[in-house]
C-alpha cells in the first residue's frame, strides 16, 4: 500500500507584538494606549543633550534629577508633605505598593474589566481579589457597590480613574462618598491617575490624603512608553513601609527622567492641542462604529485615550477581530480578553492617541473588518 501523504501544517499566525515591533512604521498602534502624537520638540532634545553630555555613564543620582519629583509635585498637585519615589513606569509603582502593603488573605476591591497585570499583583502578594463587573451601566465602581463588597477582610481599594479600558471617569460627589468609605472602613485606597491628563480628575487624596497612594506614569501623556518613567507618591508614613521594597535604589534610565523633566516643565504649552486632537480622533472613530450594525460605544465621550468597542451583538470574536485588523489592515486593537475575566468577549480596546491619519485608518479598516469576519 501507498503511504498517503501527511497535509503540510497549516503555519501558526505570528504573536501579535513581535509582528507589530517587526513592522513598526506599517502599523497604526492602537492596542497599548500609548501616545503616538509628537507634543514637543524639548523631549528629543533633552534626550540628545544627556547622551552628548554622557550622563549615561554615571548612576542617577537616587532621589532623581534634581526638580523632577518637584514638578511631579506640583503638576498633579500632591499635598506639600508627600514623598515622590521615581519607578520604571506605573507599573512598578503598583508592584511596590502591592507588595509592600498587602498581607496574606487581604482583600482589595477593583473592577473587571481593568488593567489586568496589577490584578496579578495582587494575588501573588498574598491578596485577594474583589473583583465587581462594570461592564454595566454606569460602566464604573459604585459608593454602593464598593459598600457591598466590603467585608472584614478588606484592606484596600483599587481606583484607576478614570478607567481602563472604558475611559470612565468619577465625579466629585462619588470620589467624596468612596473616601468617606475608606475613612469608616479603615482602607487605603491606590489612586492609579495614569489617564488623568486626559481628563481633569478628582484625586482621592483631597478628602483622604493620609489613605491615599498615588500612582502617576509619563508614558501616555508624554509618549514615554519606552522610557519606562512613573512615580509612586504617598504621606512619609506609607512610603517608609513601601520603600523596602523598592529594588530600584540606584532610581531609573537618566534618558528618561531627562525626557521627563523637559516636557513637565512645558507641560502646558503642548498638552491643550494633544487633547483637541484626541477629540477629534473620538469623532472619527465614533462615526465609524456607529455606521455598524450591532456595535456601539459604552462610554463616549472618553475621558482617557482609549475606547471600549463593544461588538458583542455581531457574533464576531474579539480575539480573530485583533487578529483580522492587524494582518489584513494594519491596525493594532487589542481584544477585551486582555482587560477582562468576564465580558472581554464583547469588545476591543482602541486607543486613538494617534495621529488623525491613523484615526481614519481605523475608521476605514473596522467596518471592513467586522464584515469579514461575519460571512466566516
Amino acid at each position: 500500500m501507498t503511504q498517503k501523504k501527511k497535509a503540510p501544517k497549516t503555519p501558526a499566525a505570528p504573536n501579535a507584538f513581535d509582528y507589530a515591533h517587526k513592522h513598526p512604521r506599517e502599523i497604526v498602534w492602537m492596542s497599548q494606549n500609548t501616545n503616538h502624537i509628537p507634543v514637543s520638540d524639548v523631549i528629543d532634545k533633552a534626550i540628545l543633550k544627556a547622551v552628548k553630555n554622557r550622563e549615561y555613564n554615571l548612576y542617577p543620582r537616587s532621589g532623581g534629577v534634581f526638580g523632577l519629583t518637584d514638578v511631579i509635585k506640583k503638576h498633579v498637585e500632591l499635598p506639600e508633605d508627600y514623598r515622590v519615589l521615581l519607578t520604571n513606569g506605573g507599573i512598578e509603582a503598583t508592584y511596590i505598593l502591592n507588595r509592600a502593603l498587602l498581607k496574606k488573605g487581604d482583600e482589595v476591591i477593583c473592577t473587571d474589566p481593568s488593567f489586568m497585570p496589577i490584578h496579578h499583583q495582587i494575588a501573588i502578594s498574598g491578596g485577594k481579589l474583589v473583583e465587581i463587573p462594570v461592564y454595566k451601566k454606569p460602566w464604573k465602581l459604585s459608593p454602593d457597590t464598593i459598600r457591598k463588597a466590603i467585608t472584614k477582610k478588606t484592606s484596600m481599594i483599587l481606583l484607576i480613574d478614570p478607567l481602563n479600558p472604558l475611559g470612565t471617569a468619577y465625579t466629585r460627589p462619588e470620589i467624596k462618598e468612596i473616601c468617606e468609605i475608606a475613612e469608616e472602613h479603615d482602607l487605603l485606597i491606590v489612586d492609579d491617575v495614569t489617564y488623568r491628563d486626559f481628563s481633569d480628575p478628582v484625586p482621592t487624596y483631597k478628602y483622604i490624603p493620609d489613605r491615599t497612594i498615588t500612582v502617576y506614569t509619563f508614558s501616555k501623556q508624554c509618549g514615554l512608553a519606552g522610557m519606562r518613567i512613573g512615580a509612586l507618591a504617598a504621606p512619609p508614613d506609607i512610603m517608609e513601609k513601601m520603600l523596602p521594597y523598592n529594588t530600584n535604589v540606584l532610581s531609573v534610565n537618566i534618558l528618561a527622567q531627562r525626557a521627563a523633566l523637559a516636557a513637565m516643565e512645558c507641560i502646558d504649552s503642548w498638552l491643550p492641542a494633544l487633547r483637541k486632537q484626541l477629540l477629534t480622533n473620538q469623532r472619527i472613530i465614533k462615526d465609524s462604529v456607529d455606521s455598524v450594525k450591532g456595535c456601539f460605544l459604552p462610554v463616549y465621550p472618553s475621558r482617557t485615550n482609549m475606547f471600549a468597542v463593544d461588538i458583542g451583538r455581531t457574533g464576531v470574536n474579539p480575539d480573530h477581530l485583533q487578529d483580522t485588523m492587524l494582518y489584513d489592515y494594519g491596525v493594532f486593537v487589542r481584544s477585551g480578553n486582555y482587560v477582562s475575566k468576564t465580558s472581554g468577549r464583547n469588545f476591543v480596546r482602541v486607543s486613538f492617541s494617534v495621529t488623525q491619519e491613523g484615526a481614519e485608518r481605523f475608521a476605514s479598516a473596522f467596518p471592513k473588518a467586522i464584515a469579514k469576519l461575519r460571512k466566516k
